[in-house]
């Protein structure tokens, strides 16, 4: 029986991947993402981690197989559930005997064995930092390396993917960045869908009761509307 450390659970979510879905935030990541809304993820212990083997995790899942429908299903999602990897193995394996779709939400920055996992995978949300060496260091402080060969193991997969970019003014916006973005989405297979994500600061207040200091101190929220044009051209490439 295989154990990990769960963040939290969301019963009903409508924004991570098709149809509604209970999404399971593992606790750990090893990125720091200027624009990161969820710093009390980033610890691999976390105080108030659940600590919860796989069998059970999946069973309190399954009391709500009724809503997922014939499009919903679980989100593994975090900080980084790669981190994870025996865990999220078997969870995904137990997922996929009861019937239920899943999707792995990740920056692609874990510890190996991605194939395993990908045969148990219906979807991957593909959180795409930034799409050059340089850029990815800049937004994320960690190197371009591990998320390369977890996507380069997604495309050998042949598993669906849709891609998710956070667009945040001056670090990941305008029109040259967004172009290069295209550009690099072009070069990947079997992506179904592109979402821009516009730069929030829903999670700043969590900085403040860490004690952390924000990065992006003074950076205001995105207009959604100015990614709308985008939005569009990112999905008719």
């Amino acid at each position: 029986m295989t154990y990990g450390r769960i963040h939290s659970i969301e019963s009903m979510g409508l924004v991570d991947g098709p149809g509604v879905r209970s999404v399971v935030f593992f606790q750990g990541c090893r990125l720091r993402c200027q624009y990161c809304h969820n710093p009390d993820t980033w610890s691999l212990t976390g105080k108030d981690a659940q600590h919860i083997s796989a069998e059970a995790l999946v069973k309190k899942l399954s009391r709500f197989k009724p809503y997922y429908g014939d499009r919903g299903g679980v989100t593994f999602s975090g900080g980084e559930p790669l981190l994870e990897k025996d865990f999220l193995l078997e969870a995904l394996i137990r997922c996929k005997q009861a019937g239920i779709h899943t999707c792995l939400d990740t920056a692609g920055c874990g510890d190996g064995d991605y194939g395993e996992i990908l045969r148990y995978t219906d979807l991957v949300l593909m959180d795409i930092k930034h799409y050059t060496e340089e850029g990815y260091r800049k937004v994320t402080g960690m190197d371009f390396e591990a998320s390369r060969r977890f996507l380069e193991t997604v495309q050998q997969m042949n598993v669906p993917m849709w891609i998710r970019h956070v667009v945040v003014p001056g670090l990941t916006d305008g029109e040259t960045h967004l172009e290069g973005l295209k550009t690099y989405i072009q070069s990947l297979k079997n992506v179904e869908r592109v979402e821009l994500l516009p730069y929030h600061v829903l999670g700043v207040h969590k900085y403040k009761a860490l004690g952390i200091p924000y990065p992006l101190e003074g950076v205001e929220p995105m207009n959604p509307e100015l990614l709308s044009d985008w939005q569009i051209r990112m999905n008719t490439i």
